[in-house]
């Protein structure tokens, strides 16, 4: 995978150093996947909340009746997946 180098202002570069827990390589991969999508269009499809909540309606789901816990643990596990969906396409 090829490199690239950023120039950042000396105060963000310092903030950065103090959150070792964070992968800022990570961080800008995502960043630009996602901006190269916006400027080139969806890799995949891709729907705006109304229309989600509109596609899990007209299946018969009832969002109401999911207990808060469940759709937490959903969306959780969602972005974990989308993370690592995200993070694949650039290995690729």
């Amino acid at each position: 995978m090829p490199n690239i180098t950023l120039s950042l202002p000396e105060e963000v570069y310092r903030k950065m150093k103090r959150r070792t827990d964070v992968k800022w390589s990570e961080v800008a991969r995502r960043a630009i996947v996602e901006r190269l999508e916006r400027l080139e269009g969806p890799v995949a499809f891709r729907a705006s909340t109304s229309d989600l909540r509109d596609m899990i309606v007209e299946s018969g789901v009832e969002l109401e009746k999911i207990p808060v816990e469940d759709a937490i643990r959903y969306y959780r596990k969602t972005k974990e997946l989308e993370w690592k969906r995200t993070s694949t396409i650039q290995a690729n």
